[in-house]
């Protein structure tokens, strides 16, 4: 029988240093998109793409995410007393998103091991991965992608897209032969190789459908790069045990943790809105005449 992915775990402990000193006292996944914070992307997606069950793996100073997806009687109270309807659905709906769980990564010590603090959730499921870094723009949710893959291969699929060569540094890697198009059997991962010794440019985004074997290979992973236990490094063992894929997904990527990133995913998202895109798309206009004048 085949197995379902039910469950899907967003890693939101970083400090985001990136930020400071927006991110001293906010969580950096809840700085906007326009009006929406970056985390809520990454959960929308999750249940867009089937996922009925959402783990996030939080830290120090960041409550301000559980309170984010919880329900604010106050705030209700008042829209309903000023007759905000569609401000008061926005605000209830955040309330029933999904089955929503917590817990605490206490200590700073790499991706992989806030996959570590997950495996009482995991228990002997596979399991979603979804970066909160990286926010995907499709038609089909880039998970949803990753799950249609899962579906056909019942082992661990990783979201992958060809970056510049002077890129690959700052990346986990791929060596992989393409087994048809945009699917690749994976052989060996690297994490952040310079660019002489990269087996290729195919690097791993933040999209992952992993196997729950990976749970007791972390169990023994050692600290890797930067002095973190790196989940490539557990990824590296399961591809020797079990097949592994990379996915080439269909869609545009926006790296919201680089500051670059996140201002084009906010041009570009506040754009795509039909309140939006007309007149700030004239502001631009009239920016960039100021500018060139």
């Amino acid at each position: 029988m085949k197995n379902r992915v039910k469950k899907a775990i967003i890693p939101a402990a970083g400090l985001g240093v990136r930020f400071l000193p927006a991110t001293k006292a906010q969580p950096k996944e809840m700085l906007p998109i326009v009006d929406k914070p970056t985390i809520q992307y990454i959960v929308e997606e999750a249940i867009e793409s089937g996922i009925s069950d959402v783990l996030i793996i939080t830290g120090r100073n960041k409550r301000a995410i559980e309170d984010h997806f919880d329900r604010s009687l106050e705030l209700e109270m008042q829209l309903k007393k000023t007759g905000k309807k569609a401000l008061l659905e926005l605000v209830e709906d955040l309330g029933r998103l999904a089955d929503i769980y917590y817990v605490r990564q206490k200590e700073p010590l790499g991706l992989g091991h806030a996959i570590f603090c997950a495996r009482q959730f995991i228990a002997d499921e596979p399991f979603a991965v979804l970066l909160g870094d990286d926010i995907v723009r499709s038609r089909v949710p880039c998970l949803k992608q990753l799950l249609n893959l899962y579906e056909e291969v019942q082992s661990t699929v990783i979201a992958v897209m060809e970056v510049p060569g002077e890129d690959v540094s700052k990346y986990g890697i791929l060596d992989a032969v393409e087994i048809r198009p945009g699917v690749y059997r994976i052989r060996d991962l690297v994490e952040k190789p310079p660019a002489e010794k990269a087996p290729s440019r195919l690097a791993v985004i933040g999209r992952y459908i992993i196997q729950p074997g990976i749970c007791s290979i972390l169990a023994g992973t050692k600290p890797g790069a930067g002095g973190e236990i790196q989940l490539t490094d557990a990824l590296k063992v399961l591809c020797r045990e079990q097949p592994m894929y990379g996915l080439a997904f269909k869609g545009k990527r926006y790296d919201v943790g680089d500051k670059l990133g996140y201002l084009q995913a906010t041009v570009e998202f506040a754009l795509a809105r039909p309140d939006l895109a007309e007149s700030f798309r004239e502001y631009l206009k009239t920016v960039c005449a100021e500018l060139e004048g």
